[in-house]
């Protein structure tokens, strides 16, 4: 079964916080707590798939790498693997997560207690929206890697009130809402007795405090609109349509919060000299008759720039490739199959036109065996184009 993207599995956005997917995992696996749902092994499958997903969704090592390379994430062996498979995480690793989640109980479904009433709630922390922006490389900037810069223009720190959105250093008073909390309580009749339930404060958007006069400048956000260089190192061996993410240089968050991402989009520039195939790049050779019968040695180019030499052997047939091992592109950051080769496809060249003494040069080999082909060869030929269309 394809495995599911862990913001899916645990029902948040890709700019959620850490206190948002603490929350959502909470949730999820109260849910299908094995204790609540004895037996049940589908239950089972989302307890461990929402374990999963929070175990890197929390980290912010791991977060970072999953942003930037998925599931296929380097430096973890197979990636983010789960809980099957390989994988020696258990379902007491799992219970021992709880002790983050779920303030501290972690042994079995009877230790969650507390859920709502008892909870310190932690003042919200903003964080800026991430940007994103596309950039053309050329395959030799590919094959080596390139350090770009790009002027942004994007929310920065309010300078005028240092990011606090309060006027002065007027700074803050407590929410007369949520006297603090940052959560109002609301107390309803139901068929099943009297119920709570928790929203959070409509007046200070749950951080339990506001800004007796806000800021000139920024209207009490603490941030306003501007610009920065930022400089971007691309690694070597990206490739068309990856994605790499660059944290804390986006949009800075309200309220001192926390930088959103850059996330930068790779596009590839055509190539006059090279065709990319993975980490191969191909190169067309096209001989001219006499070196393709006798054999010789010629030049080709090479992705860095430089020229090396190849050996050809008498007879050579169109459609023959030679592979330069090593020469072709890297692996993006040493991820995957090292560095691939430069593939030459070679084909003969044929004048159309010919001077009369070259006709009668040509012409006295019309009779010859030895320019016939013979089955083997013939066959060699058939079977390329064969395996060509197939």
């Amino acid at each position: 079964m394809a495995k599911r993207d862990y913001y899916d599995v645990l029902g948040v956005s890709k700019t959620a916080t850490d206190d948002e997917i603490k929350k959502a995992y909470r949730k999820i696996a109260i849910k299908y707590h094995p204790d609540k749902n004895p037996g049940d092994k589908e239950a089972e499958e989302k307890f461990k798939e929402a374990a999963e997903a929070y175990d890197v969704l929390h980290d912010a090592n791991k977060r970072q790498q999953y942003d930037q390379f998925g599931f296929d994430a380097p430096g973890g062996g197979s990636g983010f693997g789960g809980f099957g498979g390989g994988s020696s995480f258990s379902m007491d690793d799992i219970f021992s997560m709880f002790g983050d989640v779920f303030g501290g109980h972690g042994g079995g479904f009877g230790g969650f207690e507390g859920f709502g009433g008892g909870e310190q709630r932690q003042k919200p922390q903003y964080r800026g929206a991430d940007l994103r922006i596309k950039v053309n490389l050329t395959l030799q900037e590919i094959a080596t890697g390139v350090t770009k810069k790009f002027k942004v223009k994007k929310y920065v720190q309010c300078q005028h009130c240092h990011g606090t959105g309060a006027e002065g250093g007027s700074g803050s008073e407590t929410c007369p809402t949520c006297h603090g909390s940052g959560v109002v309580t609301r107390t309803v009749r139901t068929m099943l007795g009297m119920m709570q339930t928790q929203s959070e404060c409509p007046t200070c958007n749950g951080e339990g405090t506001i800004i007796k006069n806000k800021c000139k400048e920024c209207g009490g956000s603490g941030i306003v609109k501007g610009e920065e260089v930022v400089e971007i190192k691309i690694p070597a061996g990206v490739a068309e349509g990856m994605v790499v993410n660059v944290p804390g240089k986006g949009n800075a968050g309200q309220h001192n919060g926390v930088n959103g991402n850059i996330q930068v989009y790779i596009t590839e520039e055509p190539n006059d000299t090279f065709v990319r195939d993975g980490n191969d790049v191909i190169y067309n050779l096209l001989l001219d008759f006499p070196t393709a019968v006798l054999g010789g040695t010629v030049e080709v180019p090479t992705i860095d720039g430089g020229k090396v030499k190849i050996k050809i052997d008498a007879g050579t047939q169109p459609g023959k490739t030679l592979r330069l091992r090593g020469k072709g592109l890297p692996s993006v950051q040493g991820y995957g199959n090292g560095t691939g080769d430069l593939v030459v496809n070679i084909s003969v060249y044929i004048p159309k036109e010919l001077s009369s003494s070259e006709k009668k040069a040509i012409e006295s080999f019309r009779d010859s065996d030895n320019f016939k082909g013979d089955k083997e060869t013939k066959k060699s030929i058939f079977d390329r184009f064969k395996n060509y269309f197939n």
